[in-house]
């Protein structure tokens, strides 16, 4: 029975931090949208540790940990890649164009 409540609190938890989340970041205007997103990076590359902690501590890749550790280092490494993509992008659109006349 206590399982089972702990499942329940964890799910509510889940699901209220989901719609925090969406209700928060539609709030953010686009212009800052770039860079809160580089900004996250750090906290993308905390999570990433965490999962290859996880990842590297279960038993097998086929048991529920190994799964949850290896889909956990999956998406964020992704989400820390494409974070540096966006930001190598604004940057790249920050950066002073060269003239060709100043050749």
């Amino acid at each position: 029975m206590q399982e089972s409540s702990e499942l329940i609190m964890t799910i509510y938890v889940f699901v209220l931090a989901i719609f925090t989340g969406f209700e928060l970041i539609s709030k953010v205007p686009p212009t800052l949208h770039t860079p809160l997103m580089s900004g996250s990076n750090a906290i993308s590359g905390i999570t990433l540790l965490g999962a290859m902690i996880i990842a590297g501590n279960a038993s097998s890749l086929l048991s529920a940990e190994g799964l949850l550790g290896f889909l956990a280092v999956f998406f964020a490494g992704l989400n820390v890649f494409g974070g540096y993509v966006v930001t190598d992008r604004m940057l790249r659109m920050f950066k002073k164009k060269e003239d060709p006349k100043d050749k």
